[in-house]
């Protein structure tokens, strides 16, 4: 995967509208699955002050819609307004990857482990875009001299890496 430059703007707007969208739906469609589903399955009469009993006929029609809107979601994911959302979700779901595995990559980067370097150079820049992108300026320095040891070490090992090199495939086992 390569890294692309995303105009900030564009993202955040699109990705609230996504997110206000879904949310909408998802609250429109619990409500008209579940009504259908008690109006077909559930008790019409509930005894004064008891439950109705159609608390599994709401819960379905919550799994209901949140699946519709999943799939839809899933659908329109290649979808040219949807490239830079679905762009940065991709890059948070490797970023979850490399750092279930993160402490194998820095004891093989200590060794001067070319794949490793690649990783790390990955992982690092990448994360800095995304946190650039989402505003999370907390933990940005600490990333920097992350990303600064890794250049250097590159640097030091007279090494040709950079994020451009890496592919999905370098993540299947840290430990070979």
């Amino acid at each position: 995967m390569k890294l692309i430059a995303i105009d900030k703007a564009c993202y955040r707007q699109r990705l609230n509208r996504v997110i206000a969208v879904f949310i909408a739906a998802l609250a429109i469609l619990s409500l008209v699955f579940g009504g259908l589903l008690i109006s077909w399955f559930g008790q019409s009469a509930p005894v004064s002050g008891e439950s109705t009993g159609n608390f599994q006929w709401n819960l379905l029609g919550v799994i209901l819609a949140a699946s519709l809107c999943g799939t839809v979601l899933y659908s329109l994911r290649n979808h040219e307004y949807l490239q830079e959302v679905y762009y940065v979700a991709r890059l948070k779901s490797l970023h979850n990857r490399i750092y279930r595995q993160l402490k194998q990559w820095r004891q093989r980067a200590e060794q001067n482990d070319k794949q490793a370097l690649i990783v790390l150079s990955f992982y690092y820049q990448s994360q800095k875009l995304v946190y650039l992108l989402d505003d999370n300026t907390l933990t940005l320095a600490k990333l920097e001299a992350d990303l600064a040891a890794v250049e250097t070490q590159i640097a030091q090992l007279g090494l040709a890496v950079s994020a451009d090199d890496f592919v999905e495939s370098m993540l299947v086992s840290p430990e070979s």
